[in-house]
């Protein structure tokens, strides 16, 4: 859903970005509570797909209206919004399984973002272009960040002894909470203010080496995308409320299909687990999208931003907001990794330190990340 050119006011039309988050909202109001025909399932799931690419077209017009890196954040705590209030309405609904979606999604996110996102992006960037360029310094910031989140809230609990099982005490919990929304603050002031150049695009087609650059004209429709006009603040200010129109009718919508996505998953005897899954591929669909044009821009930098950004606000927004509400749901909350998921964290770090430390990748960094989110995928379905 690529944003259309801006008028000479400023503003920017794009009717179906317009409709369905409206449209969505609408149906959440008229289906809450009620048990839903097939007929009307499709229609709901059409307008569930259709709020979230709606999502990633305003996220777009906010972005470029303010900048980057500011652009990146915003669309990641975006999905972090709805990542937050799927986990917090699935919990409260009970059901088996429940005490470990919190830990399912968020380590699902990671995986996806460090390995899923990252790889296509790399993928994407290198099918035109032999080798891409990033900046090391803050790409790879972000991923000391992201690795030592996840240490703290996903690792570390299935090695206390304060409680039995992969558990936190209170006061353990408290801690991480406490500590994912500090390192997650200071990111963003660093990636904001004190550091905003670290995150910025760099110019990979007059840096590499050994290959022939990429002539302005490979890709001239991206250019001027990239060199539109700001929209005005009307504009910028009609997206950001249907943003937030288009969050609420996702969260929403998905809640009124959630039991349905735990009915197919059970039918289909797979594991309990699936459903972090399915929430975290469904929340990531407008950062992936960015992510890929941003990467056929020849803006890998920012593509990187979000993955990354969105991996450390999926634990260093979520985990804070998951321990809030603990307070008032029942039962435990199950936040350590098993062996497999600590394996493939294990290899995520190592994979991901090797690609960020040169500032250059090629199509098989991309592929060596895409092939571990794949395993990632296919141990889920099959532990």
């Amino acid at each position: 859903m690529t944003p259309p050119p801006a008028t000479a006011s400023g503003t920017s039309v794009n009717r179906p970005a317009t409709a369905f988050p409206l449209l969505a909202v609408v149906a959440l109001i008229a289906v809450w509570g009620r048990s839903l025909p097939a007929a009307v399932e499709v229609v709901v799931v059409i307008l569930l797909a259709g709020s979230v690419l709606a999502a990633v077209h305003h996220a777009e017009v906010v972005a470029h209206r303010v900048g980057e890196p500011f652009g990146s954040l915003i669309l990641a705590v975006a999905v972090t919004v709805i990542e937050v209030g799927l986990i917090i309405t699935l919990m409260v609904s009970g059901g088996p399984g429940t005490a470990s979606l919190a830990r399912d999604t968020v380590f699902a996110a990671v995986m996806i973002t460090c390995n899923g996102i990252v790889g296509l992006s790399l993928l994407v960037a290198t099918a035109r272009q032999r080798v891409t360029s990033f900046n090391a310094e803050g790409t790879g910031a972000a991923l000391a960040t992201v690795l030592t989140l996840a240490a703290l809230s996903l690792v570390l609990p299935t090695f206390t002894t304060g409680t039995p099982g992969p558990e936190f005490t209170g006061a353990q919990l408290a801690f991480a909470a406490v500590a994912s929304l500090v390192l997650y603050a200071l990111f963003v002031v660093v990636q904001s203010v004190r550091h905003r150049d670290y995150f910025l695009p760099v110019d990979d087609g007059t840096t590499q080496r050994n290959h022939k650059p990429v002539p302005p004209s490979a890709d001239a429709g991206t250019v001027d995308d990239e060199h539109a006009a700001a929209p005005s603040t009307r504009t910028t200010l009609f997206s950001l409320g249907l943003l937030v129109a288009a969050l609420v009718a996702v969260v929403g919508l998905a809640k009124v299909e959630s039991k349905t996505i735990e009915n197919a998953v059970t039918g289909a005897g797979l594991p309990h687990a699936v459903v972090g899954v399915v929430i975290a591929l469904l929340i990531l669909l407008p950062e992936t999208i960015a992510a890929v044009r941003n990467a056929r821009r020849r803006r890998v930098q920012i593509s990187l931003n979000l993955a990354l950004g969105s991996a450390m606000a999926s634990i260093g927004l979520t985990i804070p907001a998951i321990a809030i509400a603990s307070i008032w749901l029942d039962g435990p909350l199950m936040l350590g990794l098993g062996p497999t998921q600590l394996v493939l964290l294990t290899l995520t770090a190592g994979v991901g330190v090797l690609t960020v430390m040169p500032g250059r990748a090629t199509v098989l960094q991309g592929a060596v990340h895409l092939s571990v989110c794949a395993a990632f995928l296919f141990l889920a379905t099959n532990p």
